[in-house]
């Protein structure tokens, strides 16, 4: 049985936005956006086609260096824990440097590091230089979001950080299944291939946009304060803006049960008699991406005209329904729907919450902001295999999937709470 018979039922959803009309209005968050986020749309798709290493990772530690599971592992905890002391830096540098700069000259260094792999015996020593240009990516990475912060605003922006996701994701689609074909074979194409589309993704950037760091001292018009450059530190400003504080408390719930649709639902897929472990949960994370390809303009479109916070309030609600089924029902088609309906709420997620952290940040703190928030919230994709992992154990997969329910609704109304919140204060 194939997972993608689910698409059956939606076929006449589907035909309904063949039509010329609905494709212009799907596309309509994508009209008009400054040329720069059409250039960064187009850099993501190249350097997730690419994107060999980072996702064969633990097969690269283990089939040809030779690690064990354990080992691994650690490797790759190290290599997630990396971005959290790098970020920081990058976050600094950003708002100091520019946004641009960074990018250029720490997102080369990373493709450099893979360069030097592709001349390396597969060893420790490669493992410690790939280690140093996840540190280059992870400085980088502040900068992106700032980068697309600057160059757009509260009415575009929810439009521009879709068109992101959704470029990663085109080109997510082919780079996996390219970089396992030359995985056994040619592991120095695999790490070159990775390296030049990274290099070309980059020359994008530094060729078709401008540094943006100037714009920071622009004065904003009213309903756009909360972008006014400030002084100080950014626990200064944190204090400031308790919101965001909060915000990325109750992301780190969101985050700790979205961690287990890497974690859990594999455990609970073995304990199934009448699937494959390995074949069935492959498809499930093609189908996973096959919806995010599909569903990303249309929820766009659809909840262009809702604030942010409320679209992260339905993805909560779609987070707990598509996670807490689990603990109630067992049988290979749940898993099917539930990662159907997970997957809208990632979607309403991920193009909601960094238009709502660039809505409330100063100009002037946007790389420190995009350094110091996803680590709280990043903190649940930790936690959770850790914490939950244990509740398997001492009671049951079934029991598990609950808590994870019940920790979404928790999160979820307090993240209406907050929306509440938000718009008394604004009104």
């Amino acid at each position: 049985m194939s997972i993608f018979r689910l698409l059956k039922p939606w076929k006449a959803f589907f035909l309904f936005f063949l039509k010329e009309e609905h494709q212009l209005k799907l596309l309509k968050p994508y009209y008009g956006l400054p040329k720069e986020v059409y250039v960064i749309f187009f850099s993501r798709i190249v350097n997730a086609m690419g994107l060999f290493v980072h996702p064969l990772l633990t097969f690269l530690l283990t089939a040809k260096i030779g690690l064990t599971s354990t080992q691994a592992g650690m490797i790759v905890a190290i290599s997630g824990l990396i971005f959290a002391p790098a970020g920081l830096i990058g976050g600094k540098l950003t708002d100091i440097v520019g946004r641009k700069k960074i990018i250029v000259i720490f997102d080369t260094l990373g493709s450099l590091s893979l360069i030097i792999c592709a001349f390396m015996e597969p060893s420790m020593n490669l493992v410690y230089v790939l280690l140093v240009g996840t540190f280059a990516w992870g400085v980088a990475q502040p900068a992106h979001d700032a980068l697309l912060s600057d160059i757009t605003t509260p009415a575009n922006r929810t439009g521009a950080f879709s068109l992101s996701y959704l470029g990663f994701n085109l080109g997510f689609v082919f780079g996996p299944v390219i970089g396992g074909m030359l995985f056994e074979n040619h592991l120095r194409l695999f790490f070159l291939i990775d390296a030049l589309t990274g290099l070309i993704a980059t020359s994008l950037i530094l060729i078709f946009i401008k540094e943006t760091i100037h714009l920071t001292d622009q004065e904003f018009e009213e309903e756009r304060q909360a972008e006014e450059r400030v002084d100080g530190s950014i626990f200064k400003v944190l204090l400031s803006r308790p919101i965001l504080i909060i915000f990325a408390l109750l992301l780190f719930g969101y985050n700790f049960a979205y961690s287990q649709w890497g974690f859990m639902m594999p455990i609970h897929i073995g304990m199934l008699k009448e699937v494959g472990y390995a074949e069935f949960f492959g498809r499930l994370a093609s189908f996973n991406g096959l919806v995010v390809l599909i569903f990303t303009p249309i929820l766009t479109s659809a909840f262009n005209h809702i604030k942010n916070l409320d679209r992260i309030v339905i993805g909560g609600v779609l987070y707990m329904f598509g996670f807490g089924i689990l603990g109630f029902f067992e049988s290979s088609m749940i898993f099917v729907f539930s990662v159907f309906i997970f997957t809208l709420g990632e979607i309403l997620i991920t193009i909601s919450y960094m238009p709502f952290v660039a809505n409330h940040t100063p100009a002037s703190h946007r790389g420190r902001m995009s350094s110091i928030l996803p680590m709280i919230m990043g903190a649940g994709f930790s936690l959770g295999p850790l914490v939950m992992g244990g509740v398997v154990d001492v009671y049951s997969v079934s029991i598990a999937w609950k808590v994870i329910g019940i920790i979404m609704f928790i999160s979820t109304i307090m993240m209406l709470i907050l929306s509440l919140f938000e718009k008394r204060k604004t009104v």
